[in-house]
């Protein structure tokens, strides 16, 4: 996502007291060009690295022997993390657009396709981490991932900070893990400061799910 798509959907210097209280980086990127360098270059394969993690211990079933093995690697890998550890604001997903899912291992890892005022367009996979049983993804991983992107084309669309204010998700068909889906997210319309919002979710021809939301845009230094 480059510049002109990111647009006026960044954090501004006008919220600089409110919920999205950017960086001096978020405000330069904003008025000159968006920075992908926090995290430095090995941050994709260390996120990707932590993703592995999470699919492997979602079915995971390890001996004694191995857990207390395990228990003890994660508590030496978390004491080296701590180290690392910054304020949300400083964090590489506000700035990592060139990475899944911004890097964000909360989300199900996405990469855009177009983005813009007209809407977005995404492909996302839903791993083993997001199994909610028989080889489909959790429903609530679904609306994880519908409400990340409709706040990505609130926001662009409006051209502020969005905020979700309400979010409905239908399912209409499984939702496979480890399939490349389609997604597409974009505003109806907007009415002051409700950005009306839709999106679907595809596996090729077939609907595996679609919302419709509300999206508030923040006044200045609101939370």
């Amino acid at each position: 996502m480059n510049e002109q798509q990111a647009g006026d959907s960044l954090p501004s210097e006008e919220h600089h007291e409110g919920a999205f209280r950017p960086m001096s980086e978020l405000i330069e990127a904003h008025e000159q060009n968006i920075d992908i360098s926090r995290g430095g270059p090995h941050h994709g394969e260390f996120i990707e690295q932590v993703r592995g993690l999470m699919d492997r211990v979602r079915l995971a079933s390890p001996s004694d022997e191995l857990a207390v093995e395990t228990i003890g690697l994660l508590k030496q890998l978390n004491d080296k993390l701590d180290a690392a550890i910054v304020d949300e604001w400083s964090t590489p997903n506000w700035t990592r657009h060139d990475l899944p899912g911004r890097g964000n291992i909360t989300l199900p890892p996405f990469v855009f396709d177009h983005v813009g005022r007209d809407g977005v367009e995404a492909r996302i996979t839903f791993r083993t981490f997001h199994l909610g049983g028989n080889n489909a993804a959790h429903g609530g991983m679904v609306a994880v991932g519908f409400d990340d992107l409709l706040g990505m084309a609130a926001a662009v669309y409006a051209g502020q900070v969005t905020r979700t204010a309400s979010l409905t998700v239908d399912y209409r068909s499984i939702t496979p893990l480890r399939t490349e889906l389609q997604v597409r997210a974009w505003a109806e319309r907007q009415e002051g400061r409700k950005v009306y919002v839709r999106a679907t979710l595809h596996d090729g021809d077939r609907l595996c799910a679609e919302a419709h939301g509300l999206f508030i845009t923040l006044k200045p230094g609101q939370p």
